[in-house]
């Protein structure tokens, strides 16, 4: 059996109302544990709970448990690099990936990990530096390279290990984790990558060329991406989605895996498949 928590740090982004009142549900089962509780952010119910930075975490918590979806474990997990807090995910609407546990059976569940009676599932990061400046990009599904307030197309090379791979004419480039496999990866046409692979994705996004095709990579490659001399189309780099840095012509974005792995618990019966199928709808029965 794994070690048990006594610890926790309970991490919640309080966009919609929804997210305020799980968490007060959550709060209740953890005090009914009698366990230590540190929040990210103050809630007007819980005064007497400290509130401390989520940089803070991992020398206050034995374990991180973030409240809301898939998102929100992103961002976290993003704070957390370069630490070995281990996170699990509390699902709040849409069935997610990557937060697993579920409300309505929050007692059952949350117990299970709280009594060390689960897996470790570990996932690696990447990160991007601009013209070799200090890697400070992080990214747990993916770092894309594509034109910015703009619906012409963007010119790139690209190098692997400093080999060049291509040229290409493109609304962007995809480069994601096996994690970021199934997000803006599979949407421009990549392949689903298991979980437990250590290689990343190449995705173009809306390619000028027909033999342009998805490619995978080991993730212990360095992947530079170099904005042509001569395109004129305003580009941007971004990571899981969040506001990026503007690009220049002749400007290096350099990709490669971050030195540090994040660490997810679920439970002993996780069933990453059962996920993909009810998320891509492959369970459902065809009628002619």
């Amino acid at each position: 059996m794994n070690q048990p928590f006594l610890r926790i740090g309970l991490y919640i982004r309080r966009d919609e109302p929804v997210i305020e009142h799980a968490a007060i549900k959550v709060i209740e089962f953890l005090q009914s544990k009698s366990l230590t509780i540190f929040l990210n952010e103050p809630l007007s119910f819980f005064t007497e709970l400290d509130v401390i930075s989520i940089n803070d975490f991992p020398q206050s918590c034995d374990l991180t448990i973030a409240i809301g979806g898939d998102g929100t474990i992103l961002s976290v997990s993003r704070a957390l690099a370069g630490t070995t807090l281990p996170i699990v995910g509390i699902n709040v609407g849409r069935l997610g990936f990557l937060a697993d546990l579920t409300l309505n059976k929050l007692e059952q569940q949350l117990s299970a990990i709280l009594d060390g009676k689960y897996r470790e599932d570990t996932r690696f990061l990447l990160q991007a530096a601009i013209n070799g400046d200090e890697a400070n990009a992080i990214a747990m599904n993916d770092i894309v390279v594509h034109a910015h307030q703009s619906l012409r197309m963007i010119e790139f090379e690209t190098y692997i290990n400093g080999h060049f791979l291509n040229s290409q004419r493109a609304d962007g480039l995809v480069i994601a984790t096996p994690t970021g496999s199934t997000a803006y990866a599979l949407s421009a046409g990549g392949p689903i990558l298991d979980v437990d692979l250590d290689a990343v994705v190449l995705a173009s996004v809306s390619p000028h060329a027909l033999s342009n095709r998805p490619l995978v990579v080991a993730a212990s490659n360095t992947i530079d991406i170099v904005i042509s001399e001569q395109n004129y189309t305003s580009s941007m780099v971004t990571c899981d989605g969040r506001s990026g840095q503007l690009l220049q012509p002749g400007d290096t974005i350099r990709i490669e895996r971050h030195a540090n792995r994040i660490k997810l618990l679920h439970l002993e019966d996780h069933d990453h498949y059962s996920i993909l199928r009810a998320k891509l709808e492959w369970g459902k029965k065809l009628t002619c």
